[in-house]
């Protein structure tokens, strides 16, 4: 294979993964405690978008911080993942074969 067409290949590459990036910092995903007393939305890039937490549990400080720390570290989880999954498929997809490296 040709350098120069590797290197389109790779240039080419690298610009479909930065527009995924752009279009997962405008995907969201929702995670909520199991009774629903606090929600949050947070896109697929980790940025907070929403928390709403329902006034029965402004009343809990101890059991609000619990949740929020909770709720928050699963939502950026999930997140994170499938932002990780996301760019992973969309750079393999854009990479040239290369004899002797696993793609």
């Amino acid at each position: 294979m040709d350098m120069m067409k590797m290197l389109g290949q790779l240039q080419e590459s690298q610009r479909k993964v930065e527009e995924a990036k752009t279009r997962l910092a405008n995907e969201y995903l929702t995670e909520a405690t199991s009774d629903k007393l606090l929600t949050t939305k947070v896109s697929k890039n980790g940025r907070i978008k929403e928390l709403n937490i329902e006034d029965e549990l402004l009343e809990d400080k101890e059991q609000l911080v619990d949740y929020l720390i909770l709720t928050l570290n699963k939502a950026l989880d999930k997140a994170q993942n499938e932002f990780d999954a996301e760019i992973e498929n969309v750079a393999k997809q854009g990479m040239p074969k290369i004899p002797g490296m696993g793609f």
